[in-house]
């Protein structure tokens, strides 16, 4: 089966507007700098690792440190929120556009994405709507009804034969958590901090990842909004509106930890603060609207950055 070359820009109109307001940088620090003056109030920084801090899009190596807040008087998120793919795990190329190509293969749709385009097609916010519009522009498979009605069903199905064999993927755990990602909830919890997942994924999808690779006694503890239960999905906000409305608190206080743009979009939109860890198929897009950019979270001896850091960014302290 001939793998489509395709180009977002011909399916979809819908892009991240960023705006350039000026980001966190750390990059123009020495190697033998221990601290921050002036820029983050009561901030350590705790050793060097591989984690690098940019201003929008990747830069050339730069000095590599550890993110740790120590003041007490600064406030704690009212609630932590994760994207799911691409943060918590990263999914996409060897987890879900897998589990899209073995459904086509299973319905006979001669249909392959490969790599790049699927890198392409995550552009768009949700796998039903990536389908349609892939569809849309390139032809749709002959078994495919010809009913508008009768292809949002076709769609639906396809997008259930492939949640059920990206979910046997993760229920054998083949695919790991990121680095970081249990101790900052584990951190979270300790504080009282509240901790959700906001995701464009199918809700049981989520689920799956949250209960077996974080664990049943974490996954009890965490608010998953995913798949339709809101209308529109990434970039637009309402699923981090709809969080910070659910969970009770206000948007202001919540920090986002996200690896795409369109991500990082929504949640700005939300008027919530964003941490962008960036992943396997995000690494060049552009993050000059983030908060703080990492290539991941971390944990000791190679963490990026903890909840009190995610406490320094609340009172502004982490500026250039």
């Amino acid at each position: 089966m001939a793998s489509i070359s395709l180009s977002l820009a011909t399916i979809s109109s819908s892009k991240a507007l960023l705006s350039h307001q000026k980001t966190s940088s750390i990059a123009s620090l020495k190697p033998h700098d221990k601290t921050l003056s002036h820029s983050i109030l009561g901030t350590s920084l705790i050793r060097p690792t591989t984690l690098t801090t940019t201003r929008g899009k990747a830069s050339s190596p730069t000095t590599k440190i550890t993110c740790s807040a120590s003041s007490s008087s600064s406030p704690l998120p009212s609630a932590l929120l994760f994207d799911c793919d691409g943060v918590l795990v990263d999914t996409e190329k060897d987890g879900h556009r897998i589990s899209f190509n073995d459904t086509f293969n299973e319905k006979g749709l001669g249909v392959t994405w490969d790599v790049d385009l699927y890198g392409e097609l995550l552009k768009i916010g949700g796998g039903k709507e990536r389908m349609t519009a892939y569809f849309n522009k390139t032809g749709w498979p002959e078994k495919a009804p010809k009913s508008e009605e009768e292809r949002k069903e076709f769609i639906a199905s396809l997008h259930k034969r492939k949640t059920e064999l990206f979910m046997a993927l993760i229920e054998k755990k083949l695919l790991p958590l990121r680095p970081g990602v249990a101790k900052l909830v584990d951190q979270a919890f300790a504080e009282g901090v509240k901790v959700a997942v906001c995701s464009t994924s199918n809700e049981k999808a989520v689920s799956a990842i949250v209960s077996f690779l974080l664990g049943p006694e974490r996954a009890e503890k965490i608010k998953i909004f995913a798949g339709d239960v809101v209308p529109r999905k990434k970039p637009d906000p309402a699923i981090y509106n709809l969080a910070a409305t659910t969970l009770g608190v206000d948007p202001s206080s919540c920090v986002v930890v996200e690896d795409s743009a369109i991500g990082l979009a929504a949640a700005k939109a939300a008027g919530m603060t964003c941490i962008v860890t960036k992943s396997g198929y995000t690494a060049d897009e552009d993050f000059l609207n983030a908060d703080a950019v990492f290539d991941c979270i971390g944990d000791p001896p190679e963490e990026r950055f903890d909840l009190a850091f995610c406490k320094s960014l609340l009172e502004k302290q982490y500026v250039s």
